[in-house]
């Protein structure tokens, strides 16, 4: 799967050191909006976190790819991954790729929430992990971040693709009775726990973690 053109937005518009400042200003905002005074430096941690996250794509979508070799989902991954695509390439999206490196937060979101809701579907039926990472907690942040309308509007985008990409009924398929007696192993197909690859610790200090674990996609 190509991921040179997303690659290219990322280091065209997501230089933590050029664009620190447009994202402490937005993040400072969204501080107020949840009654919160969060110092300079943890608003740079996450308008840091934010980089960081978006930055996650090509790495997760070349770890989907190797992943759904590994189980026999390349059909349906590659459907939800031509889906991410074709959103990071529309310029007139949820929010529109012109605002920079705020207009890429809600690509990175689509592209991270699929991916999870991929994985999560996995371990539903199989009990295990099928990224060696859980981006829960970051996506709920980020959603809480973009805010209503748009993040109910990019909700239904991830729940109209994974319905296209029919990856319920694929993985279903997959959750013989051997793979469901290990539901409790907590075991990945990458051999390691699950963690999250971006740091959140800095997320609570702008009262998104509370608010974000209240989140149900789609309200």
């Amino acid at each position: 799967m190509q991921t040179e053109t997303i690659e290219k937005q990322i280091r065209d518009h997501c230089d933590y050191a050029v664009v620190k400042g447009e994202l402490t200003e937005l993040l400072e905002a969204i501080a107020n909006r949840q009654q919160r005074h969060p110092s300079v430096q943890e608003l740079e941690a996450v308008a840091k976190f934010i980089c960081e996250y978006i930055e996650q794509v090509p790495y997760m979508i070349k770890v989907a790819v190797t992943s759904a070799a590994s189980v026999g989902l390349e059909n349906e991954v590659n459907c939800i991954l031509t889906a991410v695509i074709s959103y990071w390439e529309l310029e007139d999206d949820v929010i529109p790729d012109q605002m920079g490196v705020i207009g890429l937060i809600d690509d990175a979101y689509c592209s991270l929430s699929l991916l999870q809701s991929v994985s999560d579907h996995y371990r539903l039926q199989t009990g295990k992990f099928l990224f060696p990472a859980d981006l829960t907690t970051a996506n709920q942040a980020v959603r809480e971040i973009i805010g209503e309308p748009y993040a109910a509007e990019l909700d239904r985008f991830v729940l109209r693709t994974m319905s296209d990409a029919a990856i319920m009924d694929a993985v279903k398929k997959l959750a013989d009775l051997e793979k469901q007696l290990q539901f409790d192993m907590q075991g990945t197909i990458w051999s390691h726990d699950s963690a999250d690859a971006v740091s959140v610790a800095a997320l609570d200090a702008l009262g998104l973690l509370k608010t974000t674990l209240k989140a149900v996609p789609g309200e």
